[in-house]
């Protein structure tokens, strides 16, 4: 199996609430770094569709 570091934003800086990613055997791994016991495993193309997404303000409604 092989896996790469878990990473954060830097954007985060030195803060603990934030979602950390990492590419694992071709897919993506989602966890909050203040709850690393649940793991979210999706594709590498649904990954990249949501940062697009998340970019392009799609979601933006649901800031509040």
């Amino acid at each position: 199996m092989h896996s790469s570091a878990w990473q954060k934003s830097s954007y985060s800086a030195a803060n603990d609430e934030c979602v950390e990613v990492r590419a694992i055997d071709g897919g993506i791994e989602l966890r909050e770094s203040d709850d690393g016991n649940v793991i979210v495993h999706t594709t590498a193309a649904k990954f990249a569709a949501l940062l697009r997404d998340t970019k392009a303000g799609t979601f933006d409604h649901h800031a509040g």
